[in-house]
């Protein structure tokens, strides 16, 4: 019998005993600063708008509750960020259980607030767990406080690090420090470098100006009639006093709209529905377009739930029972036609669904999912009611949506057709289903496996001998891939390069069916490579192959975006080289240290292209993990990102220009 070896894992392996005394129990919000990505998601830029959008969240709370119509957010010269709002302000009297003042409960107490459904302070919200604003005070090296009620300013002060004392505890208690005739909170906090860290620099990161913005007009969208001011006093190119306000009467059909822009809409006015049922209030707008991707976005309680829910499924399902009802009774689906399926019912689809329901239930606290089954069955009753009213009034606007799904289920059947054809030729089969230009490594580990995706033959055959061949697998793409945004799915699996991408990736979905856009039924099982890096050369052509790649994996692969599977690399743009000592330059900023470190007579070599690379010279600055940079491809906002890509690489010229010339001063040229 084999002897069991005891001292294999010896780099966690300790000395000692363990006893009750080497039990530790932190102290309030200490656990939060201990483990930051516990409670705010980690430590990065995306985090640190996270605690942003916390506080900003509790003023929105007040604002569905119908005491707040105004909302202020600054980003302040020195890093930190303000939000003041004009609701009731925090409570200010005692409170039993902590002896603390609410405001000081709220802030220093988890899991302490007035939402927790037995309050009648809120009606709805969407804190739901009550460890935000603690949360955001225990990661800031300081945090203001000020409350405007019952005729005063109240004031306190806490210090999220606390070196021999307690996280987020207040210097003194809460006080009056004046009078003031009007009601809100005021809340000041900054990020503690300590905690934040940007992953590439290693610094503390800065809130995006962009990103915020996109979140509060979301916001100012779901809430109609709410002021939403937003203001960056850092001193940035190109515009250093930037204030926008965000305001918007019409809610989500104002939404709706702003997402159409760019877009041509088949019917002039956007559906609108809201409604309640079973104490579930619904709001639904939505407007088809002539594009052939679904566009829809769901909301519980102004939380952003990506992966859908009750609400999403009651919609999709009442949407294609309506239509299919609707055009039987038209006749304009034949007695022996099939009936429409749901992707033929979305194509070209913009909607928003936002329910505001008491206790909402998600599938996690990151609020991705809604479960709760009382709104599936409220949303597919007021999408009945309300739907089949508007398709009776508006019969000609009705034939043009019936006649767009319609063209929808002959594409997808054509699409059918163009995938089984490929199955079927031989060259593929003798490849086992795999494309022949694909050099694929030995490892059948997806968790272990990288897919280059690289630009041309040429750099395709550096790649192929510089990598490892255990679990690195390259796919060289001949030119640009289609621009699937003004594609149908049949000339899509008709490109050879997409399909390429297909078959060596593994995408499929779920129910063995082809792809179409936005799908959200991506087989991740299947997927081959949980790497997936899109390598291409560093000029405008190198951008635009970049970009169309970009917008097919988030029209027909978005799941693996989202599962962080995605990655761009970052090839050097020079060489540096004086007496045979050599540096990889990848910005120009690296460039100007090397010349200064070499001399100003130093050889400079630019890579135009990867195909330049010695084989050995693309392993060393681009694919050895060890030395590698990547760039990780996320979303924070899936509608804005829609919007982007719709920008881009739609038909219409006009938004485009637009947002070119809005972005030209970000732009690096390649001169």
């Amino acid at each position: 019998m084999a002897k069991t070896d005891t001292t294999k894992d010896k780099a966690t392996q300790v000395n000692g005993s363990y006893s009750a005394s080497d039990i530790e129990v932190l102290e309030g919000l200490d656990a939060v600063r201990r483990r930051p990505g516990m409670y705010i998601g980690g430590v990065d830029q995306k985090a640190l708008h996270h605690c942003v959008y916390e506080i900003v969240d509790n003023s929105i709370d007040e604002a569905l509750a119908g005491y707040c119509n105004e909302i202020k957010v600054s980003i302040n010269v020195d890093g930190s960020i303000t939000v003041i709002d004009n609701g009731r302000g925090i409570p200010v009297d005692k409170v039993s259980k902590t002896g603390l003042s609410g405001v000081e409960t709220v802030f220093t107490t988890l899991h302490s607030g007035g939402k927790f459904g037995t309050s009648t302070s809120y009606k709805v919200s969407g804190g739901l767990h009550g460890v935000g604003a603690s949360c955001v005070n225990a990661v800031s090296t300081k945090m203001q406080v000020e409350v405007y009620r019952d005729k005063n300013t109240y004031f306190v002060e806490f210090l999220g690090d606390n070196p021999g004392g307690i996280a987020g505890k207040n210097k003194e208690p809460l006080k009056a420090i004046g009078k003031s005739d009007k009601t809100g909170t005021k809340v000041t906090f900054w990020p503690d470098p300590k905690v934040f860290k940007d992953q590439e620099t290693g610094k503390m990161p800065s809130c995006n100006r962009e990103v915020v913005a996109t979140r509060l007009r979301e916001m100012a969208f779901l809430n109609k009639g709410l002021k939403m001011i937003f203001t960056d006093e850092r001193l940035q190119k190109p515009d250093p006093h930037y204030q926008e306000t965000f305001f918007y009467e019409g809610g989500i059909k104002s939404y709706v709209q702003f997402l159409n822009s760019t877009k041509s809409v088949l019917h002039k006015e956007v559906i609108y529905f809201e409604n309640t049922k079973e104490d579930v209030v619904a709001e639904i707008s939505m407007q088809y377009t002539d594009t052939y991707s679904e566009s829809i976005f769901a909301f519980a309680n102004n939380i952003n739930n990506p992966d859908g829910g009750t609400h999403l499924t009651g919609f999709r399902n009442s949407l294609t029972r309506v239509i299919n009802d609707y055009a039987r009774n038209a006749e304009l689906l034949k007695e022996n036609d099939e009936n429409l399926v749901g992707e033929d019912v979305r194509e070209g689809l913009t909607a928003i669904i936002s329910i505001k329901v008491k206790d909402p239930q998600f599938e996690s606290q990151t609020k991705v999912k809604l479960l709760n089954n009382e709104v599936q069955t409220a949303v597919m009753a007021i999408l009945s009611e309300s739907l089949k009213d508007w398709l009776d009034r508006n019969p000609k606007e009705s034939k043009i949506i019936i006649q767009k799904a319609i063209q929808a289920r002959d594409a997808r059947e054509a699409a059918r057709k163009a995938k089984n054809l490929i199955r079927r030729q031989s060259v593929l089969e003798s490849a086992g289903g795999l494309p022949g230009k694909l050099a694929d490594c030995t490892s059948r580990d997806p968790e272990a496996c990288e897919l280059f995706i690289v630009e041309g033959d040429s750099a395709g055959g550096s790649a192929k001998q510089g990598r490892d061949r255990m679990y690195q697998a390259i796919l060289p793409l001949r030119g640009k891939i289609l621009n699937v945004e003004r594609a149908r799915i049949a000339k899509i699996y008709d490109n050879t390069e997409i399909q390429a991408l297909i078959q060596a990736i593994g995408i499929s979905t779920t129910s063995d069916d082809v792809l179409r856009p936005n799908i959200d039924e991506l087989d991740l099982d299947k997927l081959r490579y949980h790497k997936v890096i899109i390598m291409t050369d560093a000029d405008v052509d190198g951008a635009h192959i970049r970009t169309l790649l970009l917008t097919f994996f988030f029209r027909y692969a978005r799941p693996i975006i989202e599962n962080n599977f995605m990655y761009i690399a970052q090839p050097p743009l020079y060489k540096v080289e004086k007496n045979k000592k050599f540096v990889y330059c990848y910005n120009e900023h690296q460039l100007e240290l090397a010349l200064a470190e070499l001399g100003e007579k130093a050889n400079i070599q630019r890579f135009k292209g990867l195909g330049e690379m010695m084989p050995q010279q693309l392993w060393d600055t681009t694919m050895d993990p060890e030395k590698r940079t990547l760039k990780k491809v996320s979303f924070e906002d899936a509608a804005d990102a829609d919007r982007i890509f719709d920008i881009l690489m739609g038909d219409a010229v006009a938004p485009r220009r637009e947002f070119i010339e809005e972005h030209a001063g970000l732009a690096v040229l390649d001169v």
